[in-house]
Parts: structure tokens; sequence; C-alpha cells
């Protein structure tokens, strides 16, 4: 900590009020004024400032200011007279952590230092915690992993076969059997102050902390989902032997995050579904559970795990038909199902219209993300959408949140149509950034993007400056030598995790694009 005051004879009576090594403490250096205390923090790690109200230069408070701009994370205790009490109190929310009236107490000054002392000491340990966790956890192979996992849990994907080659790839063969049980956990925190800032500061160490649980689980595995904010979620296979495993993995996430974050979680259990194509249905029933929890910080459980599975009806056939509308950019069409699955006469439950709703959510996000859709404003205008199926106040403002979305990523395909290609060509990029590792062929795209494929080709070419084939391989050696950066992953991993047949045809490409061998590139980064 460092002592500020224009008066050297009060900095001297601040050193012997009380015994600083006994409170865990040690002086580091004296200002004169906050300029003097600026210079000195951008010199030395300092955890606290206790500094006088008046001084020439710059006074306690634009101390103060500057700290929570410069030095967010050190404690601002500024030492005032009578006269300035109420002044000073009010500037607790300019980075004013705490004040002293003078002359100081010595058991006041006491109290002030334990009180921060605390609550450093817990920072500073959450955040060696969350170093270690990262070491720990860190791995390309896992970022991956957890990026299919959304994926598979969020986008529309047309051939099964597809999906299993690249769970094989990214070793991930425990979800390939589609008679395997699975069950989705959405957990979120929440802070008991009220305190989003909080939550920001936290929100690594939860992601890391729900990395290493899952790690601790067999066959469990944790993503995270952009739409929804201060969640982790976890996919668990169930079989014989953990049948009690996701009552087991709930209660050590809240007592784990409990005890280290200090933070109260709130968890949705998901219905218990079989195979890969029923991973939205699973994972959309453990955020209808979560959606249920009480408002405020309480810890919670909810457990959806028992609604009946033929509440949870969205057959493909429809799931067509909406994606067809909203492609041929005919939105009466669009509209017209929408209608259908949503009112109609089919009497849905609340939960069913919920679910429905959702999935109709989900294939109209994975849409804008497939045209480049994913701006601020229409990241909001999707959460409005979601917002409004939580509450469920009006069946008829869901469905209108829905058609104006639709009527939105219409407009966008109605633009691609006619841009010449150009927005085709940056979709179908986009596509090969998520998909590289797949077999992936000209008609498989035009099928997708609904486009001629002789056109594609001839516009991709024309677009890009190269053809699609050596693009993709391109795109796939790039990929290549962000992995091999990873030393846990053997070549033959790094081989399959982008879509080369085996390591020694991998190999020879590698070199050919860039005159060394995966091997060599490898012990390249350690020269």
């Amino acid at each position: 900590m460092i002592i500020t005051d224009d008066e050297i004879q009060i900095r001297k009576g601040l050193r012997m009020k009380v015994n600083w090594e006994e409170e865990g403490f040690q002086i580091a250096g004296e200002a004169s004024n906050g300029a003097e205390a600026l210079e000195v923090l951008r010199d030395l790690d300092i955890d606290v400032v206790i500094t006088d109200m008046r001084m020439p230069i710059m006074d306690g408070i634009e101390l103060a200011k500057r700290c929570q701009q410069e030095f967010p994370n050190v404690r601002v205790v500024v030492l005032s007279g009578y006269s300035d009490f109420e002044y000073v109190r009010g500037s607790l929310k300019q980075g004013v952590k705490d004040y002293l009236l003078k002359p100081v107490a010595p058991d006041e000054l006491v109290e002030v230092l334990s009180k921060i002392r605390k609550e450093v000491e817990e920072e500073k340990r959450i955040q060696a915690e969350s170093a270690r966790l990262r070491r720990l956890v860190h791995s390309q192979l896992q970022e991956v992993q957890e990026q299919y996992l959304l994926y598979l849990v969020k986008e529309e994907w047309l051939e099964l076969n597809m999906v299993t080659e690249r769970l094989l790839q990214l070793q991930l063969e425990d979800l390939v059997n589609e008679n395997a049980e699975v069950q989705f956990v959405t957990v979120e925190i929440r802070e008991k102050e009220c305190n989003p800032n909080r939550l920001k500061k936290l929100w690594i160490p939860f992601q890391m902390l729900c990395k290493e649980i899952a790690k601790d689980h067999p066959k469990t595995y944790s993503f995270y989902d952009p739409s929804y904010a201060n969640m982790i979620h976890f996919l668990q296979i169930l079989d014989s032997d953990n049948r009690d495993s996701p009552s087991k993995l709930v209660k050590e996430i809240q007592q784990t995050i409990k005890r280290l974050l200090k933070l109260e979680t709130v968890v949705g259990i998901g219905n218990v579904t079989c195979g890969i194509t029923n991973f939205k249905t699973g994972y959309i029933s453990s955020l209808l559970a979560w959606s249920q929890s009480q408002l405020g910080s309480q810890s919670q459980v909810l457990d959806g795990s028992n609604v009946k599975d033929e509440v949870f009806e969205f057959s493909p056939e429809i799931e067509r038909k909406l994606t067809n509308g909203i492609e041929s950019v005919n939105y009466e069409a669009f509209k017209e199902n929408i209608y259908f699955l949503l009112e109609g006469d089919r009497n849905l439950s609340i939960m069913s219209f919920t679910f429905a709703a959702n999935r109709v959510l989900f294939l109209l996000g994975s849409l804008a993300r497939k045209y480049n859709m994913e701006t601020n404003d229409f990241q909001k205008i999707m959460w409005n959408c979601q917002q409004s199926i939580w509450e469920l106040n009006s069946q008829s403002k869901v469905i209108e949140h829905l058609l104006q979305l639709a009527k939105l990523i219409i407009e966008k395909v109605r633009v691609a149509r006619f841009s010449n290609g150009k927005v085709i060509v940056a979709s179908v990029q986009q596509y090969l950034e998520h998909h590289y590792a797949s077999e992936i062929s000209l008609s498989m795209l035009s099928e997708l993007f609904h486009i001629n494929s002789a056109h594609l080709s001839e516009t991709f070419k024309h677009t890009v400056g190269q053809n699609f084939s050596d693009y993709l391989v391109q795109l796939r050696l790039q990929k290549a030598r962000q992995f091999l950066e990873d030393k846990q992953l053997k070549i033959i991993d790094v081989a399959n995790l982008t879509g080369f047949s085996n390591s020694g045809y991998f190999s020879t490409v590698f070199k050919k694009y860039f005159g060394q061998t995966p091997v060599e590139f490898r012990n390249s980064l350690d020269s």
C-alpha cells in the first residue's frame, strides 16, 4: 500500500497508528499529492492507497477517479475532515472504497484494513485459481469440441454420417451411439448483491471450474452458448454405471461455485433423450427447466427430466418446410407453417408451445448465421424474441417476434440472390470455416445454399481468386498449423481434426504449402 498526503507529519503519524505488518500490509511508498501517487502506482504493484481529501495538484477524489480508470483493482481509502464528510461519502461510487474521519482512530483504521485485506486476498486467490485452471484445461482440441457441441444443439445439419465422422475426429466417440441416453444440465451464476461487474470478473473462473468438474465426471462435456449470459451447459451420457450421476454433478457444481467463487447457481436439468438427432430436444428442455426458476439470487435446482417425451414434438418435415420458406424467399409459406405449428387446432400445452417456439428460434438463428446476419441489432431482436418465449405473456406476441425475424432473414436471402453471388460466397466461406474437416463437395453446398453447382464454382473462383478445392485445402492447412501448437496432440490427431485421411498424405500436402513437414514446423516453434 501507499500513503498519500501533502503533510509529511500526517504520513509519519499514519505509519505509527498501527502495526502494518501485523495487519498484513507493507507500506511500499509515499506521495504528497495524487499525481505523485499515480506515478508510484505505475511503477509498483499496489493493492491499497490511503489518501488525504485535500491536496494540491490532484486531490483525493480525483486520484480515486483516475485509479478507477487506470488501476481498477486498487482500493482507495480517503481521509477527510468532518466538513468534507458528506462529499466524500457521495464519492464512494467514483472509485472510493472507504473513508476515515480525521483524526484517524487506530481501531477504525484496523477495521477498514481488515475488511480490505480479506477482499484482496479473496480476489488474488480467485485469480491464482483461474490461472491454474486455465493452464490445466487449455487445449485446442477442447475448444473445438465445445464449438462442435454448440453446433449440434443449435444448428441445422443435413447428413448424420458427416456428424458422426466429425465426432470421431474430435475424439467424441461416446456421442456416436444413437441408442445412448443423454441429459443436458444448464447452470447459471447469480450474485447476491446484483453486481454485474463481479459476475463479469468471475465469468472466466466459472468457465474453468465447469471444465474441470466435467473432466472429473465420466462421459460429461461442458460448452458455452453466447446467446445466454452467465451460463454454462453440460452434456452427460447416462448408462447403468452412472444413473445417479446428474444429481452428483449438480451437487458438486453448486458446492464448488459457492465455496470458491461465493456465487449462487440456478440449475435446469433437462429431459433424458436418445441419440444425436435429439440433442436439440434435450438442450431446449434444460433451458425450459431453468426458465421456471424464481427471480433473485438464491441457488435453485429445477428438474425437468420428468416431462413426457411426447411434449417435445418437432418433426423433420415441418423443419424442412420452415427452412424452405426462408430459402425460397416465400414469407407467406413460412407464416402459414408457423401458424400451423404454434396455433392452429393443436391445443398445445404451454410447455409444448414454448418448446416448439424455441426450436423455431434456433432454426432462424442458424439461418441468420448462415447468411452472416449476426450484428448487434439482430442479436438484440433475437434476445427480445427469446425473452417473449420465456415470459409467454402472449402467444400472438411470440409468433409476431418470430415472423419479424423471418422477414429480416428473408430480406437478407433476397439480397444474397441478387448480389452477383458475393453474399452467397461469403456465406459459403463462413460455412467452411466451421465445417472444413468434413467431406464437403460443391454439390452438397449448392443444395445447402439453393444455387446451381456450376454457377457456384464459377462465382466462388471469380470472387475469392482460387477454386473451391484449393481454398478448402488451404483453410485446412491453416487450421492444422494452429492445432500443431498444442503439443498434447499427435500428428495423426491433427490430420484427423483437419479432414485429412491419413498422416502421410497430410505431411506431404503440408510440406508442399509451407516448405516443412508438420514435425519440422512444430519443432521450429521452440527455436
